[in-house]
This record gives C-alpha cells, structure tokens and sequence, in this order.
C-alpha cells in the first residue's frame, strides 16, 4: 500500500522527537517542526549531526536529497499541511489530549497522527477527540534515526486503512511497524524493560552488584544475543536440538523458585537514588551524552552493519533501506537536468571521519567506494532504475584504472565529473574526475569499462533500446570535448 506522506510535522523535538526528525528527513521527507523550548533548533541540529554521521558509516547508499527542515512559531502552521504528524510531547495525558486538541483545529482530515508515548493507551489520546481515528500510538525507541522496531497501537475506531498507511510510510522510513494486538499499559517493549529494571533496583539496593557490573551483564552477555535473536528463539536454541519444549521442561520448574522480587518494588529512597546516582557517575561520568550517544551510536551501526552482511533480523531492515536510497539516487540522477555539453555532475560525497587513514587523508578502497557510487549515478541518469533491472539486464564493472594525484583530508567536499569516452552495442568507457578539497582540485581520476549482460544467462547482451539511445545523445555532446590525456594509458614501467 502507498503512503503518499510527503511533509510530516513533529510536535516536540527533545530526544524522541529529534530523532524521528533526523529519521524522517534523512529519507528524504519535509519535516515542519513546532517546539516551544528556546533551544529546539540546537537540539534538533545536534541530534540532525549524529544521525547523518551515523547513516553515513551504516549506508553505502548515495543519500540523496535530504528534506526540508522548517521551524514553525506555531503548532497550526506545522500541521496544516502535514500529511504525517508525530508528537512527542511530555509524558502527561493532561498535556497529549490538550496536543490533540489543538491538532484537531488544525490537521488535514486525513492526515495520520501517531504518539510516541511509552506508557499511555491510544484510547486514553482518543478520548473527546472529533478525529479520534486520525489518532494513534506509534511508540519508537531511542535512538530513533537507528533502531528500526516501533510499536503501533490502534483501537476500534481507527480504520485497517488508516493502520495499513501508517506502517508503509513506517516502513518506507527504514522502520520495522510491529502491529501490538491489543491496547495495553506500556505496550509490549516497555513492560519487558520495565521488568529488567525493576529487579536492576534490587539487585544494586541489596547490594549485589553496581550499575556497572549489572550493565556489564548486559553489555559483554544476554544484550548482544538479543539484538540477534529475541527472548523465545534465544530459549529455542538453548534447548539443542530437543528444542523449545524440552527448553520448557527443564528450567520451567525454575519460574517458581524464589529468584525474583519482581512483583515487589524497592521504595526509591533518597539513599537508593544516590547509591544509583553515584554509581551510574562513577561508570559514565567522564563522557558528555553527546560522546556517549556517538559511542552508543557507532556500535549500533556495527552490529545493524554486522546483521546486514547476514540479511538477518535489523539488518534485514536497512539493507531494504539501503536498496531504497541506491532507488531514490537512480531516480534524482534519472531525473536531474544537466549540461550535456560538460562533463557530468552526478554525484557528490563528504570525506567521513572514518575514511581517512594514519595520515589523516582518505584511503584507496574509498576513492573506489566513491567512483562506484558515481557509476551508478551515470547508470541511474541513462534510466538503469529497478524497472531495468527487473527485465534481467544490468551493467557490470569489468575494468577500472584509478589514479591518485592530490590527498584530501575528513570533512572536505567532493563532487564527480563523468566524461563519456565511447560506446558501442555491449559495452560503456567511462571516465570520472574527483574534484574537491582547499583548491579546488582533481584529486583522482578513474577510467572505467562497463558491459551490459544478461543476468540469468550470465553474459554479455545489446544494451536496451532505452539505455542506447541515452548514450547516444550524451555521446553526440561529449565526442566533441576534448580526450583527457590519461585515457587508455595503464601503469606506467619502472
């Protein structure tokens, strides 16, 4: 089902609402913003950096064109238009049904409207609201631009069509929508979390451990089998090849041993939450929250990026997502107005923190991620899109000579220049220029031959009448720049 979303509003921008911002922006969706606090925009840019940092080191595809980010001074000039709202107000009821409202006064009869609270039932937003089927539970987790689970929760009133949209534009926005079948307190995550802690503030009030050893129990233990595989699977496999009954047999008595207090919460005294407090210093303390989101950050993107090389669980996730933004380049690129009188400027980069080597300058295996990516955004200009594809046919790589003539260090802009150096029926001589850096400069060049193929025959093919006639009129405009000198050349002899 299509969605159709494409400006949505977020009503709060603090660490939730920030999040979905950046998430919603970076794929490619207009975000109005109303938030009140005098800080909002440096928050809401702070938290737009790490999540660009972050996709950038998790997604090999182009980017493409981020969306528009507008402030508004006012909650009706931030949804009227929207066609997707998302609040994120404090956790009052009071304060989201006086939201809701408002949004009522306001919102497009058939724009969609999801809560991030982590506790309140959809019923309980709903209640005196007009709209009340526009209005439902869309409970993510943080960071939002990251984890890709978030919870919907929807009531008798809210139509199959309206849940159907939300979680396609969920979907489309690298998210995984699981559906919770009926409405409860804290929905279904919360309550499990809220379970670990409760017997966390236990186990530290007894004086069992500290918040550094239970974390570490987490961390180095259960937390990394679980961003693989849940609860019940995990128990699965540790049954053997008996499986999960025999998983159930065996330690099932253990559930009426007197392990838990988990139905008895410790009164948080003003000792315990300085005992809690002191600890929580002690372990984390020397790092800013910035600095600890960016760790927490990059090591969510090793695992995501560890999952993703095994289609498996969220990596499945983002290499969809990863598909859908190398769709969206191809597109732009297919769509984009060019001088074809030049070379071509199809493609443009930013050299990331983590591209450089000892020297501080950019690697070789990133010149190469970076000239592939200008391929593919040529491929994508002559009309090789997901329709192309799907026929069978697809353009291989078959020979590159990279030359490497200026260095160029993290932070600095690049941009590609594409020459079309010839054609014929099967095969495509390219040649891509790096420009960027303090001067301005060529930083490497890259000549490439491409052939077309037939994928499930598994060899060379014409290339489709579409593509032909593409390269044709590029090469009518390009046969008359002049040759760069280096082409055709290989390594020189010693």
């Amino acid at each position: 089902m299509t969605h159709n979303v494409t400006t949505a509003a977020a009503i709060g921008g603090g660490v939730i609402g920030g999040g979905w911002i950046a998430r919603f922006l970076l794929n490619g969706i207009d975000v109005n913003v109303y938030d009140p606090h005098p800080e909002a925009e440096r928050i809401v840019g702070e938290v737009l950096a790490n999540a660009q940092r972050a996709y950038g080191k998790m997604l090999l595809a182009p980017q493409g064109n981020t969306g528009r980010l507008t402030f508004c001074a006012t909650l009706e000039e931030a949804v009227r238009d929207a066609d997707y709202i998302q609040e994120s107000v404090p956790e009052r009821l009071d304060l989201k049904q006086k939201v809701y409202r408002e949004l009522a006064r306001f919102c497009k009869a058939d724009a969609l409207i999801g809560s991030s609270t982590s506790g309140f039932k959809p019923s309980e937003l709903q209640d005196g609201l007009a709209n009340a089927g526009q209005v439902f539970v869309a409970h993510p987790f943080n960071p939002v631009y990251l984890l890709p689970v978030v919870e919907i929760v929807p009531t008798a009133v809210n139509s199959e069509q309206t849940v159907a949209r939300a979680m396609a534009f969920l979907s489309e926005m690298g998210m995984k929508p699981l559906r919770v079948r009926k409405e409860i307190d804290a929905h279904i995550a919360d309550r499990l979390l809220e379970a670990v802690w409760r017997e966390g503030l236990w186990l530290i009030k007894d004086g069992i451990c500290s918040t550094q050893e239970l974390d570490d129990c987490i961390t180095y233990g259960f937390g990394l089998r679980w961003a693989q595989m849940g609860l019940f699977e995990t128990y699965r496999v540790a049954g053997g090849e008996a499986g999960m009954k025999h998983f159930i047999n065996q330690f099932g008595p253990a559930l009426k041993w007197p392990w838990t207090k988990l139905m008895d919460v410790p009164e948080l005294t003003e000792e315990l939450v300085d005992t809690i407090s002191s600890q929580s210093d002690a372990q984390s303390g020397h790092h800013s929250i910035r600095e600890l989101e960016r760790i927490r950050d990059d090591n969510l993107v090793g695992i995501l990026m560890a999952l993703k090389a095994n289609n498996w669980g969220a990596g499945k996730v983002v290499a969809e997502m990863d598909q859908r933004m190398y769709e969206r380049a191809r597109v732009q690129n297919g769509a984009a107005e060019v001088d074809l009188r030049k070379a071509l400027t199809l493609h443009k980069a930013r050299v990331l923190g983590d591209w450089v080597d000892y020297n501080g300058h950019m690697t070789e295996f990133r010149y190469l991620q970076v000239f592939g990516d200008a391929t593919d955004a040529f491929l994508g200009f002559i009309g090789m899109d997901d329709s192309y594809l799907a026929t069978g046919h697809s353009v291989y790589t078959v020979e590159t000579h990279i030359r490497h003539l200026l260095e160029v260090s993290a932070g600095e802009d690049l941009r590609v220049e594409t020459r079309l150096l010839g054609h014929d029926e099967k095969r495509i001589r390219i040649v891509h220029e790096i420009w960027g850096g303090p001067q301005d400069a060529c930083l490497a060049t890259a000549e490439q031959m491409l052939l077309h193929v037939d994928t499930k025959a598994g060899r060379a093919c014409p290339t489709g009448a579409a593509l032909a006639d593409k390269l044709s009129t590029i090469a009518s405009h390009h046969d008359g720049l002049e040759k760069p000198d280096y082409a055709g050349a290989s390594v020189r002899d010693i």
